[in-house]
């Protein structure tokens, strides 16, 4: 998998971690995370917003582009940086998606169905989201 890569001049703190496709894990890689932006302060009363939207992220990876496969790998960096503010990266195995094929959760029948709201919850919780690599890699940003 490719590096993170920020603002080597501004970044205050990175952390990266590589773990198996195992829902069990997502605890405790957010509980990593966000004891690292607690003390960092850089996501200072955003963190609610930083943790569920990773934890969704998290989850997609593991569940969509990793098939749910404990041998295949999830990566995630983060990074504060005093102009942006705290840069979340997860990056899967899978073949990616367009995340502009993703039907909207609010609108008609999809209101009803059990899944499907992640990716707009992430964009409601987060200031910034790109995906890049073919959909295999979301990128946040709370400022």
């Amino acid at each position: 998998m490719p590096t993170c890569e920020f603002d080597a001049g501004k970044l205050l703190v990175r952390l990266n971690v590589t773990f198996s496709a195992e829902m069990s894990a997502i605890d405790g890689v957010t509980e990593g995370v966000m004891a690292v932006a607690r003390e960092m302060e850089c996501a200072k009363g955003k963190e609610f917003e930083v943790e569920t939207a990773l934890r969704e992220a998290l989850a997609n990876a593991i569940v969509h582009g990793a098939g749910g496969d404990p041998a295949k790998q999830i990566q995630c960096c983060v990074a504060c940086d005093e102009a942006r503010g705290m840069l979340l990266v997860v990056r899967d195995p899978g073949e990616g998606f367009d995340p502009a094929s993703i039907p909207s959760p609010v609108v008609g029948q999809n209101v009803y169905r059990s899944h499907g709201r992640g990716i707009y919850l992430i964009n409601q919780l987060m200031d910034k989201v790109e995906f890049a690599a073919n959909g295999t890699e979301i990128r946040m940003v709370k400022r």
